[in-house]
Formats: structure tokens, sequence, C-alpha cells
């Protein structure tokens, strides 16, 4: 019996069935079942895929008990300190750093992609100026094969090349456009002087009179870092709600567009992109300072439906590394804010509440990334409601990599999960008068 097997042993039967053991570059080895119901006739149960793998991936690994992130093999924090969010990005699609010339020619590919189509921009006016941002990224997004059609031969590796890098480089464009609609403001043209977050805020926050970024560039570097490293720290994370989506929708040939319109609404939901989102509202809920401690005994209570949002992660049994790294980004950008906000104060009171506090560290209830993207967004005035759509710019990355991965992968199927029934068993149909 081989050592790199597990057997499955049908006890109703006697029946005994080797499967093999799948072995990755690193994480836990992954039993190939695709032959169990011929083998046995049985399905697995695994609510939520918790412990399924749906494919093979070369693009990110977790080891959640270590808090550990790794794009394409380097730690998430050596990115963070020496990279830009363009080259995370061409390293997510390329599987290798750009040198110089490299990120040239990457960057030249994306500016020359970042100039919305003017009839798509005339597609923002059916829009109600109250409109969720979410909900205008969702028809946006889905709307640009109508507008780019041209490269859309999915089987041609080019093609697919150009669909990828023209989502990265107009989501930033896209989303400042659904800001702008919501306050009446006039769209802000794409600038190729800038670099990727300055361009971004840039379409954001400038103003008919003024532009928000001069000639000489004079900007906050501080909000450019924070945007950089937040943008490298949401770039990608493995198989996730939003990533499946991507990949369930493109394993079905459905063009690029309207696979990442699907992550986009994946990704709204508050226990997924959302919950920077949750973590303002609790902050809100709590009001002040001193009522921290109430807030602390109703997080601890579990007859009490409080939560404590921000801290701990479904993934990261120990810490969130990305917390690790944004902390002190945090902490600079509330320091340079020209908006005092009593929120501020009391979430940096939170924090170390909550860092000293015994039950926290006994269960490693740290504060995670969603807890300091949140405040940092809010210093940089970027609205609340424009929070998911920050982590969708950031996102279109890692989704993108995901697609054209799957798309390139020869024995690429379609998802078809299966199902436990539990509804009525076969019955018969009885006239309309006997009923």
């Amino acid at each position: 019996m081989s050592k790199d097997t597990l057997t499955i042993t049908d006890n109703s039967t006697g029946n005994e069935v080797e499967y093999p053991l799948l072995k990755g570059t690193l994480g836990n080895p992954t039993v190939d079942v695709r032959a169990l119901k011929n083998d046995l006739g049985y399905f697995t149960f695994d609510p939520g895929f918790v412990s399924t793998a749906s494919c093979k991936s070369a693009i990110t690994y977790i080891d959640g008990e270590q808090g550990i992130l790794l794009y394409r093999g380097y730690p998430i924090e050596e990115l963070a300190e020496n990279c830009s969010f363009l080259e995370v990005a061409y390293l997510l699609i390329h599987g290798e750093l750009p040198n110089e010339q490299e990120l040239n020619h990457f960057k030249f590919e994306i500016d020359d992609r970042t100039v919305l189509h003017e009839s798509l921009r005339v597609f923002f006016d059916g829009f109600h100026y109250d409109a969720h941002p979410m909900a205008m990224m969702v028809g946006v997004v889905g709307s640009l094969s109508a507008f780019y059609h041209s490269d859309l031969d999915i089987s041609d590796p080019d093609n697919r090349y150009i669909c990828a890098t023209r989502m990265i480089a107009k989501i930033p464009a896209i989303a400042a456009a659904c800001y702008r609609h919501s306050i009446g403001a006039p769209f802000v043209y794409p600038r190729v002087d800038l670099d990727y977050c300055e361009n971004f805020l840039n379409m954001m926050f400038s103003r008919p009179e003024k532009r928000f970024i001069e000639q000489a560039r004079s900007i906050d570097e501080t909000a450019v870092k924070a945007l950089n490293l937040l943008f490298i720290l949401h770039a990608d994370h493995e198989q996730n709600a939003s990533t499946s989506t991507v990949r369930l929708a493109g394993s079905t040939g459905a063009n690029p567009y309207a696979c990442i319109a699907a992550g986009i609404a994946a990704l709204w939901g508050p226990a997924h992109g959302g919950a920077n989102e949750a973590v303002l509202s609790m902050l809100k809920e709590i009001g002040t300072v001193e009522r921290i401690p109430e807030y602390i005994a109703k997080a601890k209570d579990k007859d009490d439906p409080f939560r404590l949002m921000g801290f701990g992660h479904r993934v990261y049994k120990n810490f969130d590394p990305r917390a690790t790294i944004i902390r002190q980004t945090c902490h600079e950008v509330l320091r340079q804010s020209c908006q005092p906000d009593p929120l501020f104060d009391l979430a940096m009171a939170l924090e170390e509440y909550a860092l000293q506090d015994d039950y926290f560290i006994e269960k490693k209830l740290y504060p995670n990334v969603d807890f300091y993207s949140g405040i940092i967004y809010k210093a940089l005035g970027i609205p609340v409601d424009m929070f998911t759509v920050m982590f969708t710019i950031a996102r279109t990355a890692g989704w993108v990599a995901h697609w054209l991965e799957m798309t390139g992968d020869a024995g690429n199927v379609i998802g078809r999960p299966r199902q436990l029934y539990v509804g009525p068993s076969q019955r018969e149909v009885m006239p309309l008068h006997r009923r």
C-alpha cells in the first residue's frame, strides 16, 4: 500500500478504495476524490468548501496558523516594504517581479488602457445620484464587454492578457467615476504623468478650478504610501469567496468582464468586502472612549448580539500579517490628518485596550487588516460607501491573475458542485380540482 494514498473504507459493504494524496509546494496534502462517486457511489459534504481544494494554483499561499501570506512565494511583508502596487500586480500575473524595463512597459500598457470609452461615461447617467457605488461598479464593469468586444477570444493568450491589463487599468477610473457621479461632480480624466495610486486620488478629488495633484506633483506622500500599501495587502487572498466566484464564472467560458463583475457582486457582501465598513459602524455604536469597557464586556458575553468587528480572522488563527504591516501606516495617517475626528481617538483607544486584555490575548483576537483599512480610508476623505469599492480596485489584480491561470489551464472544467438533497421524495401531481 502506497504511503502517498488515503484508504477509504465503506463500513456498510467492506469495500476499500485508495485515493492519491496530492502534495503541493507548501500546505496540507490534498486527497484526490474525483473518482469517489464512481468507486463508492458517494459525494463529499463540505459546506462552505472549507476542506475542499477546488483548483490548483501557483499564485497565493496562506498559512493561517503561522500568520503567513505569500504572493508567488514572496512574503507580503517584503513586498509591502519594497514594491509598488503595479509591481505586485505584475508579479501576480506573470509569476515574477519585473525589472525596470518590464515595469516601465507594464505601466505603459496600463496607462494606455486607463481612459474610459466616452459612451461608457454616459452609462453613469442611468444611475440615480444616490445609487450605491458597488451597484454602479457591478453594472458598469459588466457592460465593458459591450464596449471592448474586439479582444474577447479567450482562447487567444494575447486577448486574455489585453483583457486582464484593461481591467487593472480601468477599475480605478470607474471607481472614481462612481464617486464623482454620487456627488454631482464632473468626471476627471486619468493622467499618465502620475503613478497608479496618485492617479486614482487625482480622479477622485480634483475640482474644476483646482486639480488635486498639480503638475509639480505636490501631494501628501503619507496618503499615497497608505493607499499603495492597502492595495498591495488586498491584491489577493487565495480562494476566497469573490475569487472563487470569478473562477466559477470563468469556468463556463464567460467573458472576463462578466467574471470580474460577478466577483465584485460577491465582494459586496458585508462578511467579505464590507468588513471595514462594519468596523466604523461598530465604532459609532460604541460612541466614546469611556464606553469601551462596557462594549468589551458585551463582546465577551456569548449571549449578547454585539460583536467586536475588525478583530480576529477566519483564516488567521494567530495574527493577520497584513494588519501588522498597515498598523504603523495607520498611525502615521492619523497623526497627519487635517480632519481631527473623535472616531479616530476611539479606534486607537479600543486597539490599545484590546491588545492588553487577557481575554483577547488568550484567544488571539488581534486587530485585523479591516480594522485599520476603514480608519485609513476615512482619514483620507473616502466615504464609507466607497470602502468596498477600494477593496475592488486592489483585488482586481488578483482576480485577473486567477482568471488568466484558470483559462490557460488545459485541464480546466466547468464548476459543478454537488448537493445533499433534503427535499420531498418523488410524488404525484394532483389535478387542480383535487388539491
